[in-house]
């Protein structure tokens, strides 16, 4: 029978570009400036890298879906390289192809690696890679935030939150990834914003405003993995550890039949169910430490807050005007600022959560320190509320 990959897997060493719009570098530095910090932080040789994921969305470096520009940039030779792709949870999928390898017992070092330069594209959100700036007429969301204005829609009547309300809830979320992000020197924006000034900013997608919504960047973050045992051979100390890694996919229920309400995401929920029964976690709200949600909008951080179970169904408007996941809250999320202030170059994003909580864990966030966390989670949400992917994993010490 299955057991999982709890505690199988040790994440030796981790690094992360600076997100924003670099002009300065292709894909190729900025995988580099990612990975060459990994490979000092796990302080083992490029030659010891026995197998790689590449994840990346868009950016096919005129060498087609290969993983040729991940194995080129790295200078790693002769292994095997793989390319992943699974829409917004394209950096956590390259992390749990590693995580896989081993965990199997097929490799004893392995990197993953996800790198996006979505700048280059010219486009003003993520460019579809087939026709440009039009979609096929019948697809109901339109456009990204257009999509996720229907999940707050969905949600607003389920649950009888008024229009007013919704709006100081989703404000807060992005105030307080604003407020966090200026203590993270990778980030793209690194500017405090009044609630004022996002309450009163351009309307989007109603409810969604201006900085309701999550911005283009580019960047890369990066992931070697081995098994504790070496881990602890090399002389770590304190290891942070794989609990689980869990994804769900849709198979089109939500939007071809009449069961769902449009007020959640049931991938989340689906994935995180699993990975709690991974991980050994039964109350996540008492358990985590701290979160990195897929914050693409506003409103999706919020409903994903009871998609984990960390809110009560109907509640997480009211545990996000309490404090509840601001950085001094009970579950910090987003302490680093998230999707919101390092935008979301797809193939990197699902890494770089991961990148802060390995950070966070080990002590290592500079000013954004949390208090002695020992258990963490990240969530990507790929496609669209009503037919998509959504991706939970849990990190720990020990």
């Amino acid at each position: 029978m299955a057991t999982g990959i709890k505690d199988k897997v040790a994440i030796l060493g981790m690094g992360c570009s600076r997100f924003g719009e670099r002009w300065d570098a292709n894909s190729s530095q900025l995988m580099a400036e990612a990975f060459d910090e990994a490979l000092a932080d796990a302080g083992i040789e490029r030659k010891q890298i026995e197998a790689g994921w590449y994840g990346s969305a868009m950016d096919n470096v005129n060498v087609g879906n290969s993983a040729i520009p991940a194995s080129t940039a790295l200078r790693l030779d002769g292994i095997p390289f793989s390319r992943m792709e699974n829409m917004c949870a394209t950096g956590t999928e390259a992390l749990r192809g590693a995580a896989y390898a081993v965990a199997s017992g097929a490799v004893d070092f392995a990197v993953a690696i996800g790198a996006e330069k979505l700048k280059d594209t010219g486009y003003g959100g993520l460019p579809s890679p087939f026709k440009g700036t039009f979609n096929d007429m019948w697809l109901p969301m339109g456009s990204a935030p257009a999509g996720f204005a229907q999940l707050a829609a969905g949600y607003r009547v389920k649950h009888g939150v008024s229009k007013e309300d919704l709006k100081r809830a989703i404000g807060h979320v992005s105030w307080k990834s604003h407020q966090n992000g200026v203590h993270s020197p990778k980030a793209h924006l690194r500017k405090a914003v009044s609630m004022d000034a996002i309450l009163n900013a351009p309307m989007i997608a109603e409810p969604l405003g201006l900085f309701d919504c999550c911005g283009v960047s580019d960047g890369a973050a990066c992931a070697i993995v081995t098994t504790p045992e070496i881990a602890r051979a090399l002389g770590k100390k304190d290891l942070v550890t794989i609990k689980a890694i869990q994804i769900s996919i849709s198979s089109g229920i939500e939007s071809q039949m009449n069961t769902w309400d449009g007020s959640h995401v049931r991938n989340t929920r689906n994935a995180a169910a699993r990975a709690y029964a991974e991980a050994g976690i039964t109350d996540p709200r008492a358990q985590l430490g701290l979160m990195e949600v897929h914050d693409c909008f506003s409103i999706t951080e919020l409903v994903t807050m009871e998609d984990l179970f960390v809110s009560n169904d109907g509640r997480a408007v009211n545990d996000v005007l309490d404090g509840v996941y601001d950085a001094s809250g009970a579950v910090p999320c987003q302490i680093d600022g998230g999707l919101k202030c390092f935008g979301h170059p797809i193939g990197a994003s699902g890494l770089r959560m991961a990148y802060e909580v390995y950070n966070q864990l080990l002590g290592r966030a500079g000013e954004r320190q949390l208090k002695d966390p020992s258990i963490g989670l990240t969530h990507n949400l790929g496609g669209v509320p009503y037919q998509g992917v959504a991706a939970v994993s849990i990190l720990g010490l020990g």
